[in-house]
């Protein structure tokens, strides 16, 4: 069993890796025209991973790693497991709680909500791998690891389907899309698919790996490795190992972000490791920090600037204003004032993003600047 080190020491890379990740995910998510996206701003149709793929499951691998640091220390004392197992309950009641909040608004129509959303998945697999974490030693959350891939993999591809016939990875078909039916119904799925949901029930399963995976490099790099470059050198080696795995599973389960398939935890585990390896060893070891600033900023604060900006472009697209006897929206109003009539289609897109980006770091700059980090 690997010993960890008890220092409450705070990874200046890991706060650069997880507001990189989540500035990105603001990026993503608010186009200036969902019509014209680049294509690795765009998720995969269905199998295969693009840039934007990779976002959320590195923030769930971040979320595994945060745990090892936050909680190490207090894990040690077994009189403090019940205070933190409290902690964990509340901190992932408060983010399912967001979701649903996030889910509902601005209509609060609670007939059609949508139960399972991206709050809600990392409420249940920061709860799941924190109380994991807290329970069992690090050859055990291996030994859960490995048996969590593997059982998807025989449930996804072996179990048949009611209703449907034999095994199959399909949309709407899977034993993943048949069981939200069967326990959200169509009313309480995403509903751009209605049928399906690409945060579901059974496919939180692998997403919790995801976090788990997080944990085991957690553990590696507030483990007692003699230096630094050796931690740097271990990251490197798990991560492309699983690298590789994953692609070498995706030959016949293939990386898909929406069943969330074992080669994808992999695949996606495993450049998660490789990346916070190189910041790790840029920015901690080598010391080259001055870069980092605006994505701390963003890494702080990250969950309040996900919901916040989710309600503040929601609410932009609410705000009608009149304009040549039409009438708009005002997020409309403002990209086709200032970027369609300068940009191609596509750039007027990708800058409307960016800007919604940078004022969002405005405003976080403002907050990191007066200490304010609101903890969820």
């Amino acid at each position: 069993m690997m010993q960890t080190v008890p220092s409450k020491q705070r990874l200046l890379s890991l706060d650069f890796f997880r507001g990189l990740t989540v500035a990105a995910m603001i990026l993503v998510n608010n186009p200036g025209d969902w019509s014209h996206i680049y294509a690795p701003f765009a998720h995969a149709a269905w199998n295969s991973c693009t840039p934007t793929d990779l976002i959320f499951p590195f923030f769930l691998f971040i979320v595994g790693v945060s745990i090892v640091f936050a909680m190490s220390s207090a894990k040690q004392d077994s009189n403090n497991h019940p205070k933190l197992i409290k902690s964990i309950l509340k901190r992932s009641l408060t983010l399912f709680v967001l979701g649903l909040l996030l889910s509902l608004f601005p209509f609060f129509n609670f007939a059609e909500v949508r139960i399972p959303g991206v709050l809600q998945r990392i409420a249940i697999v920061y709860l799941i791998s924190g109380l994991l974490f807290i329970k069992v030693d690090s050859k055990a959350l291996f030994r859960i690891f490995i048996v969590i891939l593997l059982s998807y993999w025989l449930i996804m591809t072996f179990v048949p389907v009611p209703g449907f016939g034999p095994a199959n990875l399909g949309k709407e078909t899977n034993l993943g899309a048949w069981l939200d039916r069967l326990i959200f119904t169509e009313a309480h799925v995403w509903k751009s698919a209605k049928t399906w949901d690409p945060e579901g029930l059974l496919t939180t399963l692998p997403a919790i790996a995801t976090g788990l995976f997080g944990v085991l490099i957690g553990l590696v790099l507030k483990s007692n490795l003699k230096t630094q470059e050796t931690k740097v050198a271990w990251l490197f080696t798990y991560g492309f190992i699983a690298f590789l795995l994953g692609l070498f599973w995706d030959t016949f389960f293939p990386i898909n972000k929406s069943l969330w398939t074992s080669s994808y935890v992999l695949y996606t585990g495993g450049l998660a490791s490789m990346v916070l390896g190189l910041c790790y060893w840029i920015i901690d070891v080598q010391g080259f920090t001055k870069f980092t600033k605006p994505f701390v900023v963003y890494g702080v604060n990250a969950i309040t600037v996900f919901f916040a900006s989710g309600i503040i472009a929601r609410s932009m697209s609410l705000i009608k204003i009149t304009v040549n006897g039409d009438l708009v929206s005002l997020k409309q109003y403002l990209y086709q004032t200032f970027f369609t009539p300068y940009l191609s289609s596509y750039d007027a897109s990708l800058a409307g993003a960016i800007t919604f980006v940078l004022i969002w770091y405005l405003v976080l700059w403002m907050m990191y600047r007066k200490n304010i980090i609101i903890k969820v």
